[in-house]
């Protein structure tokens, strides 16, 4: 594996049946880059990603995730990411002190550290005063301030992020990715992040644009849109995915 990259794939290949989810996928991710994984629904991110974090075989292809193998340690690569969903997988009935604490426990990270980080993050986050307040009680931004943060609570080499702004108003993800900036380059950790809203895709290094489940075109967002002389990434992305047969 080159040493710059965390994650490289090669021919990743994921078949139900007859139907190609993913067809023949080739690319890869440096350390400590925001890397945007762009396409409609059903274009094969979700399947994508799902192997790269070990929960999903690939039908045929290769690959490595934190120089874990995609295809032999599929358990290994767990220990090294973070992960966050759209719906962000907190407990409502559980304070945010103890959503904190049962996923740093998951992370398997030593109970002294966890005190210690605990009360870091939740002055950091300005959420002290409400570390005894019930998940189900936050606004929707401060949830999703949360589960991001705990994503990364235990210092993962990558975070992979699916649909993490959905639901949000445009001020409460515009402050969402300086959190992401924040981890990538204050942290070092390599941000994997799917999104369906292209405006987000110029905050990002690197971008690639799955059409009925392969890559059609990839690259930075500059150089994309010289590329296709458009003028923002959702004009770029609408060059590319035109000919799509998936629908949403």
């Amino acid at each position: 594996m080159n040493s710059q990259y965390v994650i490289e794939v090669e021919g990743l290949t994921k078949v139900f049946g007859d139907f190609y989810a993913v067809d023949n996928i080739s690319f890869n991710v440096k350390k400590g880059e925001i890397f945007g994984f762009l396409g409609a629904n059903g274009a094969g991110k979700t399947t994508a990603m799902k192997m790269l974090c070990g929960l999903s075989k690939p039908t045929s292809g290769e690959g490595q995730v934190a120089g874990c193998d995609i295809l032999k340690e599929n358990e290994e690569i767990k220990k090294h990411i973070g992960y966050m969903s759209q719906k962000f997988a907190l407990y409502d009935d559980l304070t945010v002190k103890e959503n904190i604490r049962l996923f740093a426990g998951i992370y398997r990270m030593p109970l002294s550290e966890i005190r210690t980080k605990t009360y870091e993050m939740l002055h950091r986050l300005e959420f002290y005063d409400y570390r005894n307040t019930l998940v189900s009680k936050l606004p929707l931004g401060w949830k999703q301030k949360l589960a991001f943060s705990i994503s990364i609570f235990h210092q993962p080499e990558i975070v992979f992020l699916d649909e993490p702004t959905g639901g949000v108003d445009p001020i409460t993800r515009r402050k969402f990715w300086e959190l992401i900036y924040e981890a990538a380059y204050g942290q070092g950790i390599t941000v994997f992040v799917t999104t369906h809203y292209m405006d987000e895709a110029e905050y990002c290094d690197r971008v690639s644009i799955m059409v009925d489940g392969k890559i059609k075109a990839m690259g930075s967002p500059a150089q994309l849109k010289a590329e296709t002389g458009a003028q923002d990434m959702d004009s770029v992305f609408k060059q590319v995915a035109k000919e799509g047969r998936r629908t949403e």
